[in-house]
């Protein structure tokens, strides 16, 4: 596959999602940002960066590990309030309580219970907030006052293990998700505007991770990591175009949303170390060939991000870690401690943001030589699982039950 026809992919790509979700430079509007690719919009990062941040607003909100999105001067939040499932509406430079919805809905229990708030992160487009609760709700509101549009609740009763953690996404006025239990779930997409259904697909239920856009020549398709495999469905009708198995072993689960590179699909997971497959046309479907496999460095309940052409995230024994995306090697890995497996690593252009579990902001040079790690601050008072939302001279951070803006003034 040559560069210039894996460039025009990701130009493609970029379109499409510019069009979906009419996102600004310095919005972060779902999972993992504007694009789904952990790239933070236009923050700007200091030559000399600070002894401390600083603390601007802390707000409490509810439990729950889900992202927020920010949209222009809007935070949205999606958390758990007492027997509630709530949607708030923040002020972004204020931290003041714009407007709030919310249903009724049990949390997260048994081995998941101590995290029994959302954790899947809202999605904002075309005007709507759409939420994806932990046992399967989904809800769409109006982003301007939080009135309910719709509601959807056609797998009642069935979730993974560790309840939904899979974010919706929005494509050309369609709302995709992955709801469901292994052995009953798939990929739905309803109509945005309606909620009403446009197709299903059930060939495997949802693990953990969340789908991603795709551009290959014409085709619009949707690249989802399920419990068992890797699909690309195409975003029209659902259609099956490829799929690829990428099966748990042990006590591993499918949990890194796949990356999209032009024409290339990059997926890892704990047990099965990371892998790159090439996506090449074959007749009306898809065909995909390995480019690469390195069994040694893998993820858990995160997801890379690539910059300059290298992998940067964190393994399932916290160790830092950087890939060739050319080759797959590792250039290098730095051991963090802790409990492995969770936090996130945002591409904020100059630098490389990490946050931790334990709620350190870690700030490291994007290369491929060493670990260089240039600040690192304490940013919560519990535990951080949402990733940080980076945006001009702005971080907002989520922790168990508070969201905190940090500034660098």
């Amino acid at each position: 596959m040559n560069i210039s026809n894996r460039t025009i992919g990701a130009w493609l790509a970029a379109a499409v999602w510019a069009a979906a979700s009419c996102a600004l430079a310095q919005d972060w509007p779902q999972w993992r940002g504007a694009n789904r690719d952990g790239k933070a919009g236009r923050f700007n990062a200091p030559q000399t960066w600070p002894a401390e941040l600083v603390q601007k607003w802390k707000v409490t909100v509810g439990q729950g590990d889900a992202t927020p999105a920010l949209v222009g001067n809007r935070l949205y939040v999606f958390a758990r309030q007492e027997g509630n499932e709530v949607t708030l509406c923040l002020d972004a430079g204020t931290g003041r309580e714009l407007w709030k919805a919310q249903y009724e809905a049990l949390g997260a229990t048994g081995p998941a219970g101590r995290h029994a708030g959302p954790r899947s992160s809202p999605a904002v487009a075309e005007g709507k907030v759409v939420t994806f609760g932990v046992r399967g709700a989904l809800a769409c509101l109006d982003a301007a006052s939080g009135q309910v549009l719709w509601r959807k609740d056609d797998f009642a009763g069935a979730w993974p293990r560790f309840f939904t953690s899979s974010s919706p996404i929005v494509l050309g006025g369609v709302c995709i998700v992955q709801p469901g239990a292994p052995e009953n779930g798939g990929v739905v997409a309803y109509g945005l505007a309606t909620g009403n259904p446009k197709w299903q697909w059930t060939g495997d239920g949802p693990g953990y991770a969340s789908p991603v856009a795709c551009v290959s020549g014409s085709t619009q398709m949707v690249v989802a990591m399920t419990d068992k495999k890797v699909v690309g469905l195409q975003v029209a009708d659902g259609k099956l175009l490829w799929e690829t198995a990428f099966a748990p072993t042990g006590r591993a689960y499918n949990a890194a949303t796949p990356i999209v590179l032009g024409q290339t699909i990059v997926c890892t997971g704990a047990g099965r170390g990371t892998r790159a497959w090439s996506l090449e046309a074959e007749g009306s479907s898809f065909v995909t060939k390995e480019r690469w496999s390195n069994p040694d460095v893998a993820v858990q309940f995160n997801t890379p991000v690539v910059k300059n052409g290298l992998v940067f995230g964190l393994t399932q024994n916290n160790e830092l870690f950087c890939l060739d995306e050319r080759d797959g090697k590792t250039r290098w890995t730095a051991a963090l401690g802790g409990r492995g497996g969770f936090g996130s690593v945002v591409d904020a252009g100059d630098v490389l943001l990490g946050l931790t579990p334990q709620a350190e902001l870690l700030v490291f040079a994007p290369t491929g030589e060493e670990y260089k790690k240039l600040a690192s601050y304490k940013v919560a008072g519990s535990e951080t699982y949402a990733y940080p939302v980076a945006s001009g001279n702005r971080v907002f951070i989520k922790d168990q039950d508070t969201v905190t803006l940090w500034t660098l003034d």
